[in-house]
């Protein structure tokens, strides 16, 4: 039994263009891509973009990396970030990504995907390889994580220190005894390239208290 093309994918999203060289032979390539997203073995992430069928694969759709993929430049930032490093208690339902592009959002069949936009100059500041399920994705560290979601909250207290320590641990339950390992010069970096300078600046005299 000749075997099917698309497991050398694995759970990787890959582009369409590309899974059509593997049905050169036949007249039509993007008629087969068309089939195979409507027999369910395909699921489109965005035009043009897809993701093999776990069912087919046999490995796990991976959330993150779809995000990475999806729209990029882009690294896996914000609430969903913040949760995945156990920093915040509540459940995330949607993937969310800063980018260095305009903010955008996409429902797929795999869930929802946020993205944020930065300054290029902000960007790069205090980014890591995750690996995970057998795949590696960008995301922020957590210094970076809470950075970002300080700056797109658009619910944030007084600037006053008393005003923040609050909203981290009233507003947004932070778990404060994990801020002890937090990397300062990252957040210094994100307060001089990104925006609410005083506010970040406050963060850093919480963490060093």
């Amino acid at each position: 039994m000749k075997k099917n093309p698309l497991l050398k994918y694995g759970n990787v999203p890959v582009f369409g263009r590309i899974i059509e060289s593997d049905y050169q032979h036949l007249g039509v390539p993007s008629k087969k891509i068309q089939s195979l997203e409507k027999d369910g073995e395909l699921i489109r992430l965005k035009r043009g973009l897809y993701v093999v069928n776990p069912e087919i694969s046999g490995k796990p759709i991976n959330a993150p990396l779809c995000a990475n993929h999806i729209y990029g430049p882009s690294y896996v930032s914000l609430r969903w970030a913040l949760r995945w490093y156990g920093l915040i208690p509540e459940q995330v339902h949607r993937m969310t990504s800063t980018t260095i592009k305009r903010s955008r959002s996409f429902e797929t069949p795999v869930g929802f995907f946020d993205y944020y936009q930065v300054k290029p100059s902000y960007f790069s500041i205090g980014l890591r390889i995750v690996q995970e399920e057998g795949v590696s994705f960008i995301m922020a560290a957590p210094e970076k994580a809470l950075c970002d979601f300080i700056l797109y909250d658009s619910y944030l207290p007084n600037r006053s220190l008393k005003g923040l320590l609050q909203y981290l641990e009233e507003d947004l339950r932070l778990d404060m005894e994990e801020l002890a390992d937090f990397d300062v010069k990252i957040i210094e970096s994100c307060a001089e390239q990104g925006g609410k300078k005083s506010i970040l600046d406050n963060l850093v005299k919480i963490i060093q208290q």
